[in-house]
């Protein structure tokens, strides 16, 4: 008997949770309605631009998961990150306007896409170098997520 397990199913598993972080609860983790976009869908521009004392603001950290989502999808395929300045985005994003906020939205969603879009291709992955880089979009998009709920915990008083 074989303790193998297909990579189709690995990324099928994969995919559950991902679609779980960014777009609906399947009930991995999450309680029903606070999915990333689930949850972004509720935070205005002026709500994003708020400073939470010396931490970032939520819009810091969506540019944050975005550009992480960008640098890992780039790993994943072995292309050059050279480009990749972790502190850029925490330096340069504070506040946002209305129109920002929503292409900064915009290019989150078009990430995660992509990064879906990749696992179809599964049947031909290498393996490891795949799996960990997507285990680490899950982990770390799951952890901003939860950044980002608090904050609007304390932005609601």
């Amino acid at each position: 008997m074989s303790n193998s397990i297909a990579i189709t199913e690995v990324a099928a598993g994969f995919r559950f949770l991902l679609t779980e972080t960014f777009e609906s609860v399947g009930g991995a983790y999450l309680d029903k309605g606070t999915s990333l976009f689930e949850t972004l869908a509720e935070i205005s521009a002026a709500d994003a631009s708020q400073p939470m004392g010396e931490c970032a603001t939520i819009a810091a950290h969506v540019a944050h998961t975005t550009y992480y989502l960008r640098a890992l999808e780039d790993r994943m395929f072995g292309r050059d990150l050279s480009y990749v300045n972790w502190d850029q985005i925490w330096d340069e994003v504070s506040s946002v306007s209305q129109a920002e906020w929503e292409a900064m939205l915009a290019d989150l969603r078009g990430a995660y896409q992509r990064i879906m879009s990749h696992l179809d291709g599964a049947g031909e992955w290498e393996g490891r170098h795949e799996l960990s880089c997507l285990l680490g979009i899950i982990a770390h998009s799951a952890y901003h997520l939860g950044e980002i709920r608090q904050m609007m915990c304390r932005l609601k008083g």
